[in-house]
């Protein structure tokens, strides 16, 4: 078994319960009596989800904004996060990071756990996991699976921000990394469009690679047109920006005569399935083509 596609597909048979979606969506979607809950879970490691000496208060900031983002994809409010915690260097930062993201978005701390790193030399890289949960706030809650022939594929906004933030912060432009360091979940717009979208996910691993997970798990093919797609980066970085991730741009498509309440971009149809999951400008990608973030085995 090797990568994470592999692993996934080795867990779907114990990932029975209906709320678990398949693992083919953001979330676990849990009715409760007259309350339906979402759930999610998302995790940051030293060195692939941010930099080695960044300042702890942005990884504490990423790792809540991260969860909630797959919230908004559901059109949830937050009820609360529960994290688990490694102890080591600058907590106090982390802390305070922690404080600002639950403010700013009404979110309680409810619990969690804290570990050590151990006496291994060199120390292994710091990671931190966190459970967001959310009540829905309109029922059937999105999915990526609802996308139908005929939608038009939508965006709420441009893609290609994180990937410069990060390249300034290597550089050791700090500030001018802000996209990268503390993206912002678009939990209203979420909500907004809950009621009237077919599918929805967020932006999280490269808008090609989410795409075509959208169009396999609703067996359609979506095909997008790169020139319509904005962007936040240069022209000639276009096609770096379709596959960096960490964006957290909603994608999501339906009717092409709704009058969507947010801002909200054309970039593409959902036609019927065909021999590949995605096209790009009428043609499908190449099979070597990563189109985004994968985790390696």
């Amino acid at each position: 078994m090797t990568g994470e596609l592999a692993f996934i597909q080795s867990l779907r048979a114990l990932a029975t319960h209906p709320a678990a979606r398949g693992l083919n969506d953001d979330a676990a979607v849990l009715e409760i009596g007259a309350e339906t809950l979402v759930l999610t879970q998302d995790s940051m490691v030293e060195g692939v989800h941010y930099l080695p000496g960044q300042d702890m208060a942005d990884v504490a900031w990423k790792l809540v904004a991260a969860n909630l983002s797959d919230l908004a994809a559901k059109g949830a409010v937050p009820l609360g996060v529960l994290y688990t915690h490694m102890l080591g260097e600058n907590d106090d930062r982390f802390v305070a990071g922690l404080r600002e993201v639950l403010a700013a978005y009404d979110t309680p701390l409810l619990g969690g756990d804290t570990v050590g790193r151990g006496q291994a030399i060199p120390p292994p890289a710091r990671s931190f996991s966190l459970t967001a949960i959310g009540r829905a706030a309109h029922t059937p809650v999105p999915s990526r699976s609802g996308a139908q022939p005929g939608d038009g594929v939508f965006i709420t906004g441009p893609v290609g921000a994180a990937m410069m933030g990060f390249e300034a912060l290597e550089r050791g432009l700090a500030e001018a990394g802000t996209a990268f360091r503390r993206p912002l979940p678009l939990l209203s717009q979420g909500r907004a469009l809950a009621p009237l979208v077919s599918a929805m996910m967020d932006v999280s691993d490269g808008l090609l690679l989410d795409a075509s997970r959208m169009a396999s798990a609703s067996q359609v093919t979506i095909a997008i047109a790169a020139p319509d797609v904005p962007i936040a980066a240069p022209e000639d970085r276009r096609g770096d920006a379709l596959r960096w991730g960490d964006d957290y741009q909603l994608l999501f498509t339906g009717p092409k005569t709704v009058l969507w309440p947010i801002e909200a971009h054309h970039i593409g149809t959902v036609l019927p399935a065909g021999d590949t999951a995605l096209l790009l400008d009428g043609a499908p990608l190449p099979a070597d083509d990563p189109l985004g973030y994968r985790h390696s085995g």
